[in-house]
């Protein structure tokens, strides 16, 4: 090891634990033990140019272990990635500044996914690596490897433990997603101590049941071991790979080894003996010799020569094949969906009765041949959530063209692997399970509301219209957790024109994920339904009177008994708006003049009908209002007979607007 390399390594741990220390707060143990496979990955095998962070072919990394984020802060300070100077790092956990306490893509140049929760990045870097592939099957040609980069990723035992993880790299063991290299910082201590008080299995054992080649480099400092366990990886085309790289936690300080060295400032004289241990030149705060930012200057800059050739490639490539350069900007252009809110054909629909997981169906079955970068599937449930793309193929390890994706019995890995997809950029992704299950999915869809990407979600089986299948597939209170996420779209549709609009606005969401929640069971085509309802909530069977004497509120399969409620209503003279609210998300985001039009402040009788908990309807219903939701679990029971027990009935509905009046 050269002694540049050393000072290059050390300078990440000097500012990571100079970081750390200023804001008093922070993990300085992962980058302490971390910092030589991280520089010697960065420096001498990633391919990525800090002048141009976001340029298509780089190699995507991620630190699943989002707690030690000073040392991905210091790689790209020392780098020279152009918002992140030395200042930054000095501002570490302080509000408004560009180094937060864990890594949040969108907010600093360079991080490639939000991470913190543990396993999160070992999930979203393996969508990265199954984005790669598929776009390689569709854009390369012979001597024109236009798609061919890699996906690293960097965690420890915590990220190891989780179970996403197991269920990402299960899935990318049988994928035999070679680009994906996984950097394993091996150091056996978590938070309460020695990680063989709950975790004594062996890991490599584990990666090779999955499918891995798995490596290790018995000398975390060694930089030669490190490189040739990268090169191993890289060489292996059939496989991904696990490298365990065996470290000490808060490598060089007084608690070396130690758990304290985990989740705390190292102290004042700690971090001073820091500095006597690796020899650094100053105890100057956040210092960093010239020569050693005249390294990090000069890799870069041959770095740099790497998207250079590309450039020339890509430009040589789009005269050879005009049609796949065509093809090429169609899958980067975000707007294309847009002019499909006057397509006829797009909006059209057969005038009967159907569930809407059908209707979403067919709608994803028109997407598709007009988004080529359209992808997704499911849990293992494509059948029942009716996700398949028919003549699109199947995504498998011979077939990385196919657009129909299969995770297995997967559901948080899928929604993790989903963030991914749509994290590296080219891609339309959706992902898909029951309803019910949104339980599982729910951790990796806030990272999609966090980091803005607009991944869709098809939650079928909507409530307890599931029926026989009894209470353990009948989601009560789903609608309320997943409406509760800040920018996150929930739409439950009541009939084909609304599952249009929510699949409109799926597609064509440029920051915000979008759940489409639908029945197993047929529903009606309503008269009234309509294009509003891509403002969220619409009236979508009018009153008589200007001001009505009441208002039925609905959404999904509780529309219908709204306009039947109405209807009755009518006949002892009682006037009645019926008002759809598919998405309350969108309808809060419309002017107070559109919701004052559509329920004026003026009609306090107010009723909310669904087939869930009342969790959220209080702010519509006020106190003079009241609901006919569920107020527990559900039963085993044909659809029909559990709508009855539950008072989803007209006449419950009628009696409930009585009551109020």
């Amino acid at each position: 090891m050269s002694n540049i390399d050393i000072m290059s390594v050390n300078a990440i741990r000097v500012l990571s634990a100079d970081g750390v220390q200023k804001a008093n707060s922070g993990h300085p143990g992962l980058p302490l033990g971390a910092a030589a496979m991280a520089y010697e990955l960065w420096a001498k095998h990633m391919k990525h140019n800090p002048a141009n962070p976001t340029w298509a072919n780089r190699d995507r990394f991620v630190l699943s272990g989002g707690h030690g984020s000073m040392l991905l802060y210091s790689l790209l300070h020392l780098f020279g990635y152009g918002n992140l100077p030395v200042e930054e790092l000095a501002q570490f956990r302080q509000e408004g500044s560009l180094t937060p306490g864990h890594p949040e893509y969108g907010h600093t140049i360079g991080v490639e996914a939000t991470t913190g929760p543990l396993g999160a990045g070992m999930a979203m870097s393996v969508g990265m690596a199954m984005a790669e592939t598929h776009l390689a099957a569709v854009f390369n040609k012979k001597g024109y490897p236009i798609v061919d980069h890699y996906t690293y990723v960097i965690g420890g035992d915590g990220c190891m433990m989780e179970g996403i993880t197991s269920e990402a790299f299960s899935l990318a063991g049988t994928l035999g997603l070679s680009k994906l290299i996984v950097l394993y910082d091996s150091n056996k201590i978590s938070i309460e101590g020695s990680t063989d008080i709950a975790f004594t299995e062996d890991v490599r054992k584990r990666f090779d049941a999955y499918g891995f080649q798995t490596l290790v480099v018995e000398d975390g400092n060694n930089l030669e071991e490190i490189s040739a366990a990268i090169a191993a990886a890289k060489a292996d085309t059939e496989r991904p790979s696990m490298i365990t790289v065996k470290t000490k936690i808060g490598h060089g300080s007084p608690r070396e080894g130690m758990a304290s060295a985990h989740g705390e400032p190292l102290g004042i004289d700690n971090v001073k003996a820091l500095r006597e241990k690796l020899g650094w030149p100053s105890h100057e705060e956040f210092y960093v010799p010239d020569e050693v930012y005249a390294n990090y200057k000069a890799i870069a800059e041959e770095n740099a020569k790497e998207e250079a050739v590309w450039n020339d490639l890509f430009e040589k490539y789009s005269k050879d094949y005009p049609e796949m350069r065509q093809l090429w900007d169609q899958y980067q252009n975000t707007d294309t969906a847009n002019d499909l809110i006057d397509n006829e054909e797009f909006w059209a629909y057969a005038d009967k009765p159907e569930a809407t997981r059908n209707l979403s169906g067919q709608i994803i079955n028109r997407i598709k041949n007009i988004l080529p970068n359209f992808i997704g599937g499911s849990a293992d449930l494509a059948p029942s959530t009716k996700t398949y793309m028919s003549d699109c193929g199947d995504y498998a390890k011979d077939s990385y063209a196919g657009r129909n994706l299969h995770f297995g019995v997967r559901e948080l890995a899928m929604a993790g692997i989903g963030n991914g997809l749509a994290l590296h950029g080219g891609l339309k992704p959706y992902v898909s399970t029951f309803f019910v299950f949104s339980d599982y999915v729910k951790p990796m869809a806030r990272l999609s509301s966090l980091m803005g990407l607009p991944l869709t979600y098809v939650l079928t089986h909507d409530s307890i219209g599931v029926g026989e299948d009894g209470p353990t597939h009948e989601p009560i209170e789903q609608l309320a957790m997943l409406r509760s996420m800040p920018n996150f779209t929930v739409f439950r549709p009541a009939d084909a024109t609304e599952t249009i609009a929510a699949w409109y606005y799926a597609i064509t969401s440029k920051k915000t994920p979008t759940a489409l929640v639908l029945s197993r069971q047929n529903l009606p085509q309503l008269a009234g339904s309509s294009k509003e309802a891509l403002k969220g909530g619409y009236i979508v069977s009018d009153s008589k009177k200007a001001i009505p004497d009441a208002i039925i509120m609905a959404s999904g399969s509780e529309v219908e008994l709204g306009i039947n409620a109405q209807a009755e209503l009518e006949k002892e003279g009682i006037d009645v708006r019926v008002v759809s609210m598919p998405s309350m998300d969108l309808y809060e985001a419309q002017s107070d003049e559109y919701k004052e039009k559509v329920m004026p402040k003026s009609v306090r009788a107010r009723v909310a009908v669904e087939a869930a908990a009342d969790f959220g309807w209080g702010k519509y219903v006020g106190l003079d209002g009241t609901t006919v939701t569920m107020k527990g679990f559900g039963a085993s029971a044909p659809a029909n007979v559990l709508f009855k027990k539950f008072g989803f009935t007209t006449e419950n509905v009628v009696k409930a607007v009585k009551s109020i009046l």
